[in-house]
């Protein structure tokens, strides 16, 4: 697990080292996604919840793909112009994040007939069937969703004791 902290201090360094001063960081809550860069705003963002539960190389990782994406432009997605810019950084990640996500912040919950649970954080709006039961849509797999109160202390035991915000 990381601190915050310390990932503010390794994202400022990454920028000022690869990117002009128009730039800058942030900590976003997203709880399925590890990174973004947000070109109209100049700013790189991270997951508050997941880079606090996440190691350091991990982290740094996120970061560099970022970093990446942000030098690269826009255009360049996860094509060959991002690709060489990542790994000249060194990001020796994919394309796209495979970790963990914060189930725990996600008001969704859905169980199959067998017993197999998913997570959503937006309400599904067709019917989901279970992928581990039937790797195409069985309507006898459909998994039935129910909603489960995420209150702000909930949000809080997310984090790690030493990553909360202090009162």
């Amino acid at each position: 697990m990381s601190d915050l902290q310390a990932v503010r201090r390794e994202a400022e360094s990454l920028i000022a080292a690869h990117l002009d001063a128009t730039w800058s960081f942030a900590f976003d809550n997203a709880k399925r996604r590890a990174g973004a860069c947000d070109y109209t705003r100049r700013r790189i963002t991270v997951s508050r919840y997941l880079s606090a539960r996440y190691d350091d190389e991990t982290n740094r990782q996120t970061l560099l793909h970022e970093v990446a994406h942000a030098l690269a432009g826009a255009r360049a997605g996860h094509g060959a112009a991002w690709k060489r810019v990542a790994r000249s950084l060194g990001y020796t990640g994919g394309t796209t994040h495979h970790g963990e996500t914060a189930t725990e912040l996600a008001p969704w919950v859905g169980v199959c007939p067998n017993g197999h649970v998913a997570y959503r954080h937006r309400r599904a709006t067709r019917a989901t069937s279970c992928a581990l039961c039937s790797p195409t849509f069985g309507t006898s797999y459909l998994f039935t969703w129910t909603r489960r109160e995420i209150t702000p202390a909930t949000r809080l035991a997310a984090m790690t004791p030493r990553d909360a915000p202090r009162r």
